[in-house]
């Protein structure tokens, strides 16, 4: 008996220092790869805004999205997709960002990070810096579902 016991202890021993090693590995690594992801397409949402190249918008935006920004407005991917239709009154002169920061849980990530802009956003010119944080949901491919931005305080 005394042998079964401490074969069984040994093997309880084993799982406990094995199972949670491979867990955290697994976790890291896929968390690693969708940062690296989510990080790259919000790059290159930058890249389509000051190119007005809406098929960032058509591919990566999701149905429903839905976002408000720092002017009290609230935009859908439909009403995004025809400001980019007028370049005459809705284009992107300069947009930097910085301080990007992706955190993941499971099959959504939160981007957040700061961003200067100046536009010309329904024939007004805008420009600021403001604070963002965008949802992205992983259904097959990786969906822009949410966004807000409020201007930094000076």
């Amino acid at each position: 008996m005394r042998t079964k016991s401490v074969f069984l202890l040994a093997v309880l021993l084993t799982v406990a220092t094995f199972v949670p090693m491979s867990f955290s590995q697994k976790k890291q690594s896929g968390n690693g790869a969708a940062v690296a992801e989510i990080t790259r397409l919000e790059q290159e949402a930058v890249k389509a805004d000051l190119a007005n190249d809406p098929s960032f918008v058509k591919r990566y935006y999701a149905e429903d999205y839905i976002s408000g920004d720092s002017w009290g407005t609230w935009d859908t991917k439909a009403s995004v997709l025809k400001d980019m239709s007028d370049p005459q009154a809705n284009k992107t002169n300069k947009e930097e960002m910085s301080d990007l920061k992706v955190r993941t849980y499971g099959n959504t990530a939160i981007a957040t990070y700061n961003e200067a802009y100046d536009t010309l956003y329904h024939g007004e010119h805008r420009a600021r810096t403001v604070m963002c944080t965008d949802t992205w949901v992983k259904e097959g491919a990786w969906k822009l579902v949410a966004g807000h931005c409020s201007e930094l305080a000076k």
